[in-house]
């Protein structure tokens, strides 16, 4: 018995640590992993996985450090939110935490950053000052109280185009070239229109928090209209400059299901926490295949030549 109890706290402080280590993996949203990762990779097409250095080094940063700065700002704002949404608290839709664990995130998310900043200093150079200046700047005005433009429509969907740094920072560490303003435009509206998804399923407890978000102000359906809309865009752009069947293909059956959804399955109802997940698993499954096409084809590294069309 006397030993049972000795044991029992080395016992509870393996349970807390554990619980905490699960608390950071869950403010990376591995859930958003395969996503962040395919925009990664999206500027380097045929690349050699197995032999740059390089390539797995911004890989990990695009995962864990970047997921930190733009997910655990998000989380230490938006405590009092997340404490009313069914679907945090998970590896999929990110944490729900204590405390004394998001006050500590603060200080964790500058940690973190340092070792990847000095590395990235030494292979691109200065410009990678710009680069955090920047990023530091869409989390500031994402995030910031009172300003913030996660409650200012239509401000809380442009500002998801700041994911484009992603491009910009792979190509500079991987030595490859820009990607043309087709892949640019294509990336901020798939980010756009990810976001605004995301915004559907949190309808419930931004109105009971009192945020104004697009799809709060807009309502559901509507708000499920305007991610067909971006995506029948998306889906033109990249039939008309990448000529790639199989990308457009996808993104025109997206489009149609979410007509669908607005106007015959769900329309108005909520989404249950089960339907989210199956939903989420889908789309990192989607982004998967992604991956793996990009990795064969890289469709969207060149433009294909039309005539009549601007290049």
């Amino acid at each position: 018995m006397a030993e049972a109890a000795q044991a029992s706290p080395s016992v509870a402080s393996r349970q807390q640590s554990h619980s905490y280590l699960v608390f950071l993996l869950q403010v990376s949203r591995p859930g958003l992993w395969s996503t962040t990762s395919l925009f990664y990779l999206i500027p380097l097409g045929h690349v050699d996985f197995l032999h740059s250095g390089k390539l797995w080094l911004g890989l990990v940063f695009v995962l864990f450090p970047l997921g930190f700065v733009l997910y655990g700002v998000n989380d230490i704002v938006d405590a009092e939110n997340d404490s009313l949404n069914p679907r945090k608290g998970t590896f999929m839709f990110g944490s729900r935490g204590a405390r004394e664990q998001l006050a500590a995130l603060k200080w964790q998310i500058a940690a973190v950053q340092v070792p990847f900043l000095a590395a990235f200093y030494f292979f691109i150079g200065p410009r990678i000052l710009w680069w955090y200046v920047i990023l530091l700047l869409a989390v500031g005005l994402y995030n910031a109280p009172g300003i913030g433009w996660k409650g200012r429509p239509p401000f809380d969907v442009l500002i998801q185009a700041s994911y484009l740094l992603v491009f910009v920072l792979s190509s500079w560490l991987n030595n490859a070239r820009q990607l043309p303003w087709q892949t640019f435009l294509f990336g901020a509206m798939f980010a756009m229109h990810s976001h605004i998804f995301g915004e559907v399923m949190d309808i419930e407890p931004d109105r009971l928090t009192g945020r104004r978000t697009t799809a709060t102000a807009i309502g559901r359906v509507r708000a499920k209209f305007l991610i067909a809309a971006f995506l029948c865009i998306e889906t033109a752009l990249v039939q008309f400059y990448f000529r790639d069947w199989l990308i457009t293909g996808f993104l025109a059956i997206g489009a149609l299901w979410f007509l669908v959804d607005a106007t015959l399955l769900w329309k108005e109802r909520a989404y249950s926490p089960s339907e989210m997940r199956l939903f989420l698993w889908g789309w990192n499954t989607a982004a998967l295949l992604g991956m793996i096409w990009d990795w064969s084809s890289g469709t969207l590294t060149h433009v294909v030549p039309s005539s009549g069309l601007p290049l």
